[in-house]
């Protein structure tokens, strides 16, 4: 069997205080010798000094002098590590035990580009709200072109979270990293451009939780952005590599956007009626239709 490669877990943090602590301690208990690199976005919050207070050699933690915008901030922490394989875990989410030693594992084949899992989301307290989500269709191996279709025609909620994933630094540095100047497609236009270097394994435990709150960039975002980013995602994915995404995937993923765009209409124009907040519009669908 190949020796078993390193592993960098990037978390880049700005004002994480509020679960950076549950974050990283669902890491660190994964039982294995990783790097665990933190990049305090200069948090005014106390996120750097709860990173620092974690007594375990496996953390290095990094703070930028200035605020940067997500995709510099992102790309920078990933810089920062040193391991042959990354994952980027975002402050609010949560790694399942085991998760980091079972994806390496996948990992030793050099013909897998890119692996990822099944995933849950769960609460601001830490409850969870739904569980296997992701990856329909892409339980097991995978050419590019299945990856690159799905997250097209399904959305990068459908395929799961970032910190579900875990990809190799060299195809990371080779495409160029992450492309920020679309943010909500981020990550999942990362990975489709990693994607091309192999094969695309995909698992059918969960790996990772995602934190559906108040206080997350998702929320904090117009859905009008977001449905402009992923359209504008499917466009470009589709110029760059047509081989991958037919003109019949960007369709169906343009509708799929002026479904969510509708509902959310509908959603608004019940609420003129009706002002009672409604006990389900936090979590809907197209929260999590568009998020990262």
């Amino acid at each position: 069997m190949p020796t078993a490669p390193t592993v960098s877990i990037c978390v880049p943090a700005y004002n994480g205080a509020r679960t950076l602590d549950a974050t990283l301690r669902s890491i660190l208990d994964n039982d294995l010798d990783f790097e665990l690199v933190v990049l305090d976005n200069a948090s005014d919050d106390g996120t750097g000094a709860i990173a620092r207070a974690f007594g375990d050699d496996r953390i290095r933690v990094f703070r930028n002098d200035a605020v940067l915008p997500i995709g510099p901030n992102w790309n920078r922490v990933v810089e920062l590590s040193t391991g042959q394989l990354v994952k980027i875990v975002c402050a609010d989410d949560v790694l399942m035990s085991g998760s980091i030693a079972a994806q390496r594992d996948i990992m030793r084949d050099p013909a897998v580009a890119l692996v990822s899992s099944r995933f849950d989301v769960i609460a601001e307290g830490g409850a969870v709200k739904e569980t296997g989500l992701g990856l329909p269709g892409l339980i097991g191996l995978h050419p590019p072109r299945a990856l690159a279709r799905t997250v097209v025609r399904r959305g990068p909620a459908d395929f799961g979270p970032t910190a579900a994933s875990m990809f190799r630094r060299e195809h990371f540095d080779r495409v160029g990293g992450l492309r920020g100047d679309l943010v909500f497609p981020m990550d999942v236009d990362l990975f489709a451009r990693v994607a091309t270097f192999g094969s695309f394994f995909g698992m059918p435990e969960r790996t990772a939780a995602w934190r559906d709150s108040r206080f997350n960039l998702c929320s904090q975002t117009s859905s009008l952005s977001k449905l402009t980013d992923m359209f504008h995602f499917h466009h470009r994915i589709a110029r760059e590599h047509p081989d991958l995404v037919s003109r019949v995937d960007v369709l169906a993923g343009d509708l799929r956007l002026v479904r969510a765009g509708l509902g959310r209409l509908w959603v608004r124009s019940r609420a003129l009626v009706d002002p009672r907040p409604d006990p389900t519009s936090h979590s809907s669908g197209l929260a999590r239709e568009v998020a990262l």
